[in-house]
């Protein structure tokens, strides 16, 4: 069960945790959307010079963030370590882990930048690229790849900061850092005559003056509490290690999105240009969700460091009721706003008709989307990456045939994002029965 056999909190109980998660989601959710407002920026700067442009962001936005959410554990699993030594009340060996956590993110950046770089185009090939949008991906991937470490090294401090409780530094660094994005391509696209690899080359300074501000911050902090700086081999292999898991899960998340795009790409250029557009939607609409979740790996990581197992079941079920009723919130917007949405994006009315079918469904899925991520920030904060690997690895052998075979059966676009629908359903049931059953609650300092 999400509680005991007792009756749910007193409202004064529930009142607390809505304020600990408003204070902790409110900031996280501008965190959280400023990454899809970097590439929602890029899609409407790029996608007015051309479909074709539009169609080859599409692919490489995808196989770019594929790149770098593949070690989201960085943050996440960085966020429930440090919350729970928080919980047990041992700053220094929080502050530590994290920059254990850092170290690792930039030895596994400059390993990503290695293996895109050259390989570039064939990756874009294997995609189905069409011939005319190829050239496009190959140019904004090649360039983006170069702010692959920086990426990464927001991710890794990101989470030692969720852990210490503080989501307000990290709003402040996003929305700084998107206003800087949108400026610096909209100058470097039209301005400078850039075109689409001047969009990348904005989005790679801007994601490089936000690691600068984050390594400030934390150095700060680990000079305050007397944590020490120099990289440690075996911190850092335990950070790799107790990420496996959490990179598997994200891997399995990443292959979906993919198999996603590439059956989209096999659509048509039209059908691509669209599923960008809508896959920009939705990944906003999934980091809103994500706040909570967010929220949620502080808090459960602290109350299993303090030994508060019954504090943790309280606030997942409330956790779970705010995830409930924001994925009804969103969902609802989506319809009303679906008409005045794509017109930001392009004026090709293909596109438009293509899009508004598959918005319909992202709309209804919403409140499914609410449960799932909240739950899988709940068992993250408990440190429960070996289940989520588990449960992600079984949603993507159900999805990956249900995909693959709809341009064979003549499905379009609406019929691909039914089966985006399916999985995040498979998502929402192995999360729950975790969540039901009470094996993630493990209290103590470390799991």
């Amino acid at each position: 069960m999400l509680m005991t056999q007792a009756s749910a909190p007193p409202r004064t109980t529930r009142r607390r945790h809505d304020r600990e998660i408003v204070a902790l989601a409110v900031p996280a959710f501008g965190a959280l959307v400023a990454e899809p407002l970097f590439v929602m920026a890029d899609s409407a700067i790029v996608g007015h010079l051309g479909t074709s442009q539009l169609a080859g962001l599409g692919v490489a936005s995808a196989l770019l963030t594929t790149a770098v959410s593949v070690f989201v554990f960085l943050a996440y699993a960085t966020t429930a370590a440090v919350a729970r030594r928080v919980g047990a009340g041992d700053l220094r060996a929080a502050i530590r882990q994290g920059m254990d956590g850092i170290w690792l993110a930039l030895l596994l950046g400059l390993a990503v930048i290695a293996i895109v770089l050259p390989t570039a185009p064939g990756i874009v090939d294997l995609f189905g690229t069409s011939p005319t949008a190829a050239p496009y991906a190959t140019t904004y991937l090649r360039v983006s790849a170069l702010g692959i470490p920086a990426m990464l090294i927001v991710l890794a401090a990101t989470g030692v900061l969720r852990g210490l409780q503080d989501t307000r530094t990290p709003l402040y660094v996003a929305v700084a850092g998107f206003v800087a994005n949108a400026a610096l391509n909209a100058a470097l696209v039209y301005g400078a005559g850039l075109g689409i690899a001047g969009s990348a080359w904005g989005t790679v300074i801007a994601q490089c003056a936000m690691a600068a501000v984050y390594l400030c911050v934390v150095i700060r902090g680990a000079c305050r509490h007397g944590a020490p700086l120099r990289p440690d081999a075996a911190g850092i292999r335990a950070c790799a290690q107790a990420g496996v898991p959490l990179l598997v899960r994200t891997l399995s998340l990443r292959a979906i999105l993919m198999i996603a795009t590439a059956v989209a790409a096999r659509l048509g250029d039209a059908d691509m240009a669209a599923h960008q557009i809508i896959l920009s939607l939705w990944s906003l609409l999934a980091f809103a969700l994500d706040a909570i979740a967010i929220a949620g790996q502080a808090i459960i990581g602290r109350f299993l460091g303090a030994d508060d197992p019954q504090g943790a079941r309280e606030a997942c079920r409330r956790m779970v009721q705010w995830g409930i009723v924001a994925g009804v919130v969103l969902g609802l917007l989506v319809l009303v706003t679906r008409p005045l949405f794509l017109p930001l994006f392009t004026n090709d009315t293909a596109v438009h008709q293509t899009a508004l079918p598959a918005l319909v469904l992202v709309a209804v899925a919403q409140p499914v989307c609410g449960v799932v991520f909240v739950l899988d920030g709940v068992l993250m904060g408990a440190g429960d990456g070996p289940y989520l690997a588990r449960a992600m690895v079984l949603t993507l052998a159900v999805f990956a045939p249900v995909a693959l075979l709809v341009p064979f059966f003549g499905g379009g676009l609406a019929t691909l994002w039914g089966a985006m629908t399916l999985m995040m359903t498979m998502r929402m049931l192995t999360l729950w029965l975790r969540a039901s059953s009470g094996r993630w609650i493990v209290t103590g300092a470390t799991r």
